[in-house]
């Protein structure tokens, strides 16, 4: 594994000299930039293994993406080799369905140590949630992005991640008003503690998302990637691309249905990747 190769992958070519909090930002949205976050491995019959080398090689050299155990782990060795003081997290997501966070670590996100600050810099969640930015880890305060709002608050040990939501605007000939996502100022994301983990704390959860029919990664394939006006995604058949800030405080939405042959084209026009198996959306 070779830091050089891993710049290549992310067109990064700048300083990395100094492990301060600009070489950190600029690695981060290079990152995010370049390596969608994809499950499309358990849609195509591939198991997916919490492997440093695997990772690397599949996001790396096969030029893929991955969901947050591999694009966050695949960070976490980038900032060790640059010379950070980083360390692993777990989060338990929140279910807007139930209105609960998960009883269990269900993701995993970085933390960085920068001269005395403490930053979240989460590689992995993808969608219209992904922060752009590392954030500084400080309760109660307004961290305003590209992509919105975020914030986290702390009660008793336990730290809250959220969003504040924006307006989407979805021109009507592609998706009826009924389909847009329900309104609420807050979303909220994921909770975490600050307790240090190891990948190898993450090998059951692995395990678990590829067997277990009740997830939502189990049921839709997803691919999404950031770019410098939004991002773009691809779940199931509908590709989506978003713009940020179209208008005050609201968002472009563009839906299209694709059929199975455009599914393909898609991901390697749009996401620039080409799968070795074939992809069951």
């Amino acid at each position: 594994m070779d830091l050089q190769e891993y710049f290549s992958r992310i067109s990064y070519d700048g300083s990395h000299k100094d492990a301060d909090l600009q070489t950190l930002t600029a690695t981060f949205q290079h990152h995010i930039q370049a390596i969608p976050f994809e499950n499309l491995s358990m849609h195509c019959g591939e198991t997916i293994h919490l492997d440093l080398q695997a990772t690397y090689n599949k996001i790396v050299r096969k030029k893929r993406g991955g969901w947050c155990m591999e694009t966050n782990h695949l960070l976490y060795w980038a900032l060790q080799e640059m010379g950070y003081d980083v360390c692993i997290l777990g989060g338990s997501s929140y279910d807007p369905a139930t209105k609960t966070y998960s009883d269990h670590i269900d993701h995993i996100l970085l933390k960085v140590e920068i001269k005395g600050s403490s930053y979240i810099a989460d590689a992995g969640f993808g969608g219209v949630y992904q922060a752009w930015q590392p954030l500084l880890l400080i309760s109660g305060k307004d961290q305003p992005q590209t992509p919105g709002i975020f914030r986290f608050m702390e009660d008793n040990g336990i730290w809250y991640f959220e969003k504040v939501k924006r307006k989407h605007y979805i021109p009507e000939e592609s998706v009826s008003p009924s389909e847009t996502p329900e309104m609420g100022n807050i979303r909220k994301l994921y909770s975490f503690t600050l307790e240090p983990k190891r990948i190898d704390d993450f090998q059951e959860l692995n395990t678990h998302l590829q067997v277990s029919q009740d997830n939502l990664l189990q049921k839709k394939s997803i691919c999404a990637l950031q770019n410098a006006e939004g991002l773009r995604a691809l779940v199931g058949w509908t590709f989506t691309e978003v713009k940020y800030n179209y208008t005050e405080d609201t968002d472009l939405m563009q839906i299209t249905t694709l059929t199975d042959e455009e599914v393909e084209k898609t991901l390697k026009d749009k996401f620039n990747i080409v799968l070795e198996n074939k992809l069951t959306p």
